[in-house]
């Protein structure tokens, strides 16, 4: 495995290099933002597909406003809450940011991150680091180094962070007309944010929305190498294996069996790193019900990741 320090992790990305880079959502795909080549990089190292637009890494708000042209107080307030975390504000781009950013888009996703290697790394670095999940588009994110390297191999240096806590991607937000539309559920769920606009005394409208604007928006994405298949909660292996086999035409020898735990973080920590395992262990099919006491908000981070992951879904609800 090739893990560099924030020195060499600093100079690669100046010259031009992509670095993986540890957060506390997953790992994600570095390359500074002020240099064509690396930005490329990250496209052809991900075989990422240029419409899916990057989040920026920054180190703090000061940072950010220099990449916008339109920081309003909502913008303002969410991120002194919830910077550093797992929360990624959209908003209107400054002209010096790359359109291979923003996927030609005229908006841009900011986040800063916390995990105190990566903050202080993003310190020493001018603008910011563009950053999305650092494995193949389309595939389960990693949360741990040797995800990437499992990934990647040495074509890829990595800063070696430990596990992620949150285990998912962060909130993706942004300001609409005087409203803000959640377009990526995540730790941050609409009514935390609208808890916190309204402790700073302002009634604003937070509601979930879908657009172009947020990365991993496609209908599959996060998918791990095996099928995973979605359940009804009375789902019994026995009697559904012909009917799945059949829908799959596949046959499958070794089930495994993901039984979310009730706690919802614990649950988001534990879906990539799960996906990952069964894989490792030589299962070929995993099943994971869906729960109807796994509706709340707090789960719809994890839910959205579970349904584009899914190759089948056999869950009424």
């Amino acid at each position: 495995m090739k893990i560099v320090d924030l020195d060499k992790a600093r100079d690669l990305l100046l010259s031009g290099e992509v670095v993986a880079i540890p957060t506390e959502t997953v790992y994600g795909l570095g390359g500074w933002i002020n240099s064509e080549e690396g930005l490329q990089k990250i496209f052809s190292t991900k075989e990422r597909p240029f419409f899916d637009p990057l989040i920026v890494h920054i180190d703090g708000i000061e940072s950010a406003k220099k990449l916008t042209s339109d920081w309003t107080k909502i913008h303002d307030v969410l991120a002194r809450a919830c910077w550093p975390g797992p929360l990624t504000l959209i908003a209107k781009k400054h002209d010096s940011v790359s359109s291979l950013i923003t996927s030609g888009l005229d908006s841009v996703g900011l986040r800063c991150p916390r995990h105190e290697k990566t903050l202080e790394l993003l310190r020493s670095i001018p603008g910011g680091v563009a950053a999305p999940s650092a494995n193949k588009f389309g595939k389960t994110s990693p949360t741990q180094s040797q995800h990437v390297y499992q990934e990647f191999g040495d074509a890829v240096a990595i800063i070696e962070g430990g596990a992620s806590d949150i285990g998912i991607e962060s909130t993706v937000a942004g300001v609409v007309n005087g409203r803000v539309e959640v377009f990526r559920p995540g730790f941050y769920t609409a009514q935390k944010l609208k808890n916190i606009l309204k402790d700073a005394g302002m009634d604003v409208e937070v509601v979930y929305a879908q657009s172009p604007v947020a990365p991993g928006q496609l209908k599959h994405h996060y998918m791990p190498r095996i099928p995973l298949i979605i359940t009804g909660p009375e789902f019994s292996w026995a009697h559904n294996q012909a009917a799945i086999e059949t829908e799959l035409q596949k046959t499958f020898k070794r089930p495994a069996i993901w039984l979310q735990p009730e706690n919802p973080s614990l649950a988001s920590r534990e879906l990539y790193q799960k996906m990952r395992e069964f894989d490792e262990q030589g299962f070929d099919i995993i099943l994971t019900p869906y729960l109807p006491n796994h509706s709340g908000e707090e789960w719809l981070g994890i839910w959205n990741r579970l349904e584009k992951a899914k190759t089948l879904s056999l869950a009424r609800k």
